[in-house]
């Protein structure tokens, strides 16, 4: 089989995937020692034809050991889906095999990361003259702007800290909201900023961060080198933190606001009555494998201070031929890899197919379908929706009968299993300020309405309701 066989059955196979989506069950049922039997043993010591390699990979993985991500009823984590365009730019991304982080080797590629970048600005709303980078997802997305937060209010002191390190340097306060993202306080880690002294600000009922409670705490210790995170889509609840009211804050303090928009940054998308003053920001964080549903992997930092963002990331060779300053964009100055894929073209792809307008549908459609998923379950007796439900995430408890022993957090995971165990659809679980619960994020651009009530009612079954 030539190479041109071989493209077309993984083609193929693909599409068949696929198509059989909307259908297929959603949950694994491969066992892990079924899987490493199928696939494993002693590391192969001669060639083998790969058209036997991919279609015996294909057979085997395919056969219950996927998860459907891609599909209309998976509500696990956040994780969007893949508008057909985004899928087909990535097939030719992956045929292409372009390493994307100078201009000079393919400006094709880097031109379209370009006018992602810039149509992904404008759609959001925020300043023209930001920059920008193209990352692996909302953990490096947020890394990435706070290395540019942290030269920045570092320079404010006088201070070089690509130079000259952290050792000696004027501490920086790291202020977060008390139910803030896990990759904050990561990116601090990697960065040397420590996680020991990052204070936390007090949040309302929903998650979101109290303007109020952040003055006070911006106050108690003022003239000092600060970052402020904020966020707009609190992984458990969806709130909301008011960024304008918090930007106007945070500056008054000296301070650089970053906004952790993973999940809900592109809910500005042709709606920014939903996040105003959002453009009143210092940087901005957003997954697009998440609602604006290109496939894995693909995060976007966004940052107001070009000089500070491009001085914590540049790098420069005698070998490599890179861009005058001033003239073509070398991707490799906004973003902490070397060699990347092209993943802009999935992105210019998405922009390009739905528009602004077709954007802003899908996340009306995932925050409409979450809030039916609310309406129904809540209507029934013994189940209590937790949230407010302002985006895509709901929030879901079951009571335990009343009794001796009343636990609603083993009914609630119990119910959770059970419905992991059907099938029909899949949802994690979480913990939400001492309680266990069901997480439910529509994140996919392929959720339909039937596909919510199937899953309700799937959930109704497994919690002996339905």
């Amino acid at each position: 089989m030539n190479q041109s066989e071989l493209l077309r059955l993984a083609a193929e196979r693909g599409i068949r995937y696929r198509e059989a989506l909307p259908q297929a069950r959603v949950t694994p049922s491969a066992s892990p020692d079924s899987l490493r039997a199928a696939l494993g043993g002693p590391a192969p010591e001669l060639p083998s034809d790969p058209d036997v390699v991919l279609t015996r990979l294909a057979d085997v993985v395919e056969a219950g050991g996927l998860m459907g991500m891609g599909s209309g009823r998976f509500f696990g984590f956040v994780i969007g889906g893949a508008v057909p365009a985004a899928l087909g730019a990535d097939w030719l991304a992956s045929a292409w095999d372009q390493n994307a982080g100078l201009f000079a080797p393919t400006p094709g590629v880097a031109i379209v990361e370009e006018i992602a970048g810039r149509w992904a600005i404008e759609m959001l709303g925020l300043p023209a003259h930001a920059s920008f980078a193209f990352v692996t997802g909302g953990q490096m997305a947020n890394t990435t702007a706070l290395a540019a937060a942290r030269n920045h209010v570092l320079a404010q002191v006088g201070w070089d800290v690509e130079a000259d390190g952290l050792t000696g340097a004027p501490a920086i306060r790291l202020v977060v909201g008390e139910e803030v993202h896990v990759t904050v306080p990561r990116g601090a880690r990697l960065l040397g900023l420590g996680t020991r002294t990052m204070e936390r600000v007090a949040v309302d009922a929903n998650g979101a961060m109290l303007p109020d409670a952040l003055d006070q705490v911006l106050a108690a210790k003022p003239k000092q080198p600060t970052i402020v995170c904020c966020q707009t889509g609190n992984v458990n609840t969806g709130a909301i933190d008011p960024v304008g009211v918090l930007a106007a804050v945070a500056h008054r303090h000296g301070a650089w606001l970053h906004v952790d928009g993973a999940i809900g940054l592109w809910a500005a998308a042709g709606r920014p009555s939903r996040l105003p003053g959002l453009e009143l920001a210092d940087s901005w964080s957003t997954d697009a494998h998440k609602w604006l549903n290109v496939p894995y992997d693909c995060g976007l930092t966004i940052c107001a201070h070009p000089v500070a963002h491009r001085a914590a990331m540049t790098v420069t060779a005698s070998y490599l031929v890179q861009a005058a300053p001033g003239t073509d964009r070398d991707p490799v100055d906004w973003n902490p890899e070397f060699s990347r894929r092209a993943r802009s073209l999935p992105v210019y792809a998405a922009l390009a197919s739905l528009g602004r307008s077709g954007v802003a549908d899908i996340v009306d459609r995932c925050c409409a379908h979450a809030r039916r998923f609310a309406d129904r379950l809540s209507a029934v007796p013994g189940i209590v929706i937790l949230n407010d439900v302002v985006l895509n995430q709901v929030l879901v408890r079951f009571l335990a009968p009343s009794g001796v022993d009343v636990d609603h957090d083993a009914r609630t995971r119990g119910v959770i299993a059970a419905v992991q165990r059907d099938g029909t659809c899949w949802l994690g679980g979480s913990t939400w300020r001492g309680q266990a619960v069901m997480r439910i994020s529509v994140s996919s651009a392929a959720t339909t309405t039937d596909d919510v009530d199937a899953s309700v009612d799937a959930i109704l079954r497994a919690a002996g309701a339905g």
